[in-house]
């Protein structure tokens, strides 16, 4: 059911797309009550304005692009206009625990995220969320807003990794304000719109488990199968069936990280979808050179989420999802059974994460490499090439674009990918065995060149590219964060007219960091 609020001071379109949103449906997470959320209106932000706006998922919303002209549309997705909702209408925030860094925190909760309601939409239906709309009961002493820095980057960041082919969730749109925050420095504050099919963490079935709420606990999970995974409701047992679809497309995730080079820099356990998408964008990082101990995040003291460490964390972090869902498994078990049955059915479930990952990840660097087949040793040399990578601190992205434009026969197209390498003789010893790993393959250089593009994509979200979007909006300046989210939906193309978008990092990107203030 939605909802008509008076939402005055709109305009008709507005008020008529307000509508849409519902936060009453039935089956939604909201109708699971209060002992998962808290209703508030967002806090009010003065003189929003519109920093950028995604047609795309606009589209999926059934929203026209012309909505953002509206001279309505920041106030209202700014979240200004929610102190005039009804009360059983007002956005909400959730309560789920978690383990950050390793360490298990408690009680969490969505601190500066409000959920505004549900879109139905050709037959989907997406929750949409506030992130930066004030304070919450869960706040933790947080001020609840997110600064204008972040939200551009959890903007650009949401939609080049849905290009990319990696789940996500998806960004509507970035409102802007001029009230100062105060972070390392004073800034000033915005608002993401965030959509995605759902916003329940690990950390959710954590936060139950841990109060002991064996009845709330199965209310969640009972919500994620019926929206999500109807058809676990014939399984054995349906709950330890959940973990399984968790523990399959975890895995897939990390594969798509991997692949791609991309470091989330906070994989707590409150950070972790249940669905498997890519969640919660503050410390992200794209590598530049290649180190397989990377640390996106400043924050990080110990390495805890480094590159080479995320799937290890991903693993981790579903035993801890498993803990939080042990109450409910092992229902087809004799009582004197239950509990120890339980424990090594999960064991048995979690192994899983490894005979997907592995595989997967192999599959993945042979089509990096352009190999049709498997062969032996196949994995060895995406070994070796990760490397001499390290070594020379290669350029990740870069690296797996030119590998495209070397020959089966001979070596007249490997400058520049070789001159990536400041050891050019380690990089021609590799190109010498993956020539002769080529030699197996019945697809001439062309065809492999167009596959390997692909999946090797051009264009990534680079730091810096990101900081010069965000350098020109602090000046009211917003044309190049949507320059630079129209290259990035398209990252596998060549767009020569976006060639210094491809470039090699300056010099003063290396001095660049994000920390867990973002």
């Amino acid at each position: 059911m939605s909802f008509s609020p008076s939402n005055a001071g709109l305009s008709a379109s507005m008020s008529a797309l307000a509508g849409t949103i519902g936060n009453q449906r039935a089956g939604s997470f909201a109708q699971l009550g209060t002992t998962f959320l808290t209703r508030l209106p967002a806090a009010p932000l003065p003189a929003p304005h519109v920093v950028g706006f995604s047609a795309e998922t606009a589209a999926l919303l059934g929203f026209d692009s012309s909505i953002a002209q509206d001279p309505t549309f920041a106030e209202f997705f700014s979240g200004n206009t929610t102190r005039d909702w009804p009360a059983q209408a007002l956005p909400y925030a959730t309560v789920y625990s978690g383990h950050q860094f390793g360490v298990w925190a408690g009680q969490l909760g969505d601190g500066r995220a409000l959920g505004l309601g549900e879109v139905e939409h050709d037959g989907t239906r997406l929750e949409l969320q506030l992130k930066g709309g004030g304070r919450t009961p869960y706040s933790r002493m947080g001020d609840g807003r997110a600064v204008l820095r972040s939200s551009i980057r959890e903007y650009l960041c949401s939609e080049a990794m849905h290009h990319l082919g990696i789940p996500t969730t998806r960004a509507l749109c970035v409102i802007g304000s001029d009230q100062p925050v105060r972070r390392e420095e004073v800034e000033t504050a915005a608002v993401v719109t965030r959509v995605a099919p759902s916003f329940v963490r690990f950390g959710h079935f954590e936060h139950f488990y841990s109060n002991d709420r064996v009845d709330a606990l199965r209310s969640l999970a009972d919500h994620v199968i019926e929206r999500f995974y109807p058809a676990l409701k014939e399984a054995d047992d349906p709950y330890l069936a959940l973990l399984g679809e968790a523990v399959r497309s975890t895995a897939d995730l990390m594969v798509e990280w991997q692949a791609v080079g991309f470091c989330h820099g906070v994989m707590n356990t409150d950070n972790m979808s249940i669905l498997g998408l890519t969640i919660d964008y503050g410390p992200f990082g794209f590598m530049d050179a290649f180190d397989a101990n990377y640390i996106c995040n400043h924050s990080d003291n110990q390495g805890r989420y480094a590159y080479r460490m995320q799937p290890q964390i991903a693993y981790w972090n579903l035993f801890c999802l498993a803990q939080g869902l042990l109450p409910l498994f092992g229902g087809r078990y004799e009582e004197s059974v239950r509990g120890e049955r339980a424990v090594q059915d999960a064991q048995r479930v979690l192994e899983g994460f490894k005979e997907r990952f592995a595989p997967a990840l192999e599959r993945r660097m042979r089509e990096k490499l352009g190999l049709e087949t498997a062969q032996p040793g196949d994995d060895q040399l995406a070994n070796s090439l990760f490397e001499i990578m390290h070594a020379n601190r290669a350029d990740f992205t870069l690296t797996f674009r030119h590998l495209a434009r070397l020959s089966k026969r001979d070596a007249s197209g490997d400058a520049p990918v070789r001159d990536l390498f400041l050891d050019r003789a380690a990089f021609d010893t590799w190109a010498a065995g993956y020539r002769t790993r080529l030699a197996h393959e019945t697809r001439d250089d062309a065809s492999r060149a167009i596959a390997m593009n692909r999946v090797n994509p051009k264009f990534v979200l680079r730091n810096h590219l990101a900081e010069t979007a965000i350098r020109k909006a602090k000046e009211k300046d917003f044309s190049e964060v949507e320059r630079l989210a129209a290259v990035l939906r398209r990252p596998f193309d060549e767009q020569p007219e976006n060639e210094a978008y491809a470039a090699l990092p300056p010099d003063w990107a290396s001095s660049l960091e994000v920390s867990c203030s973002s």
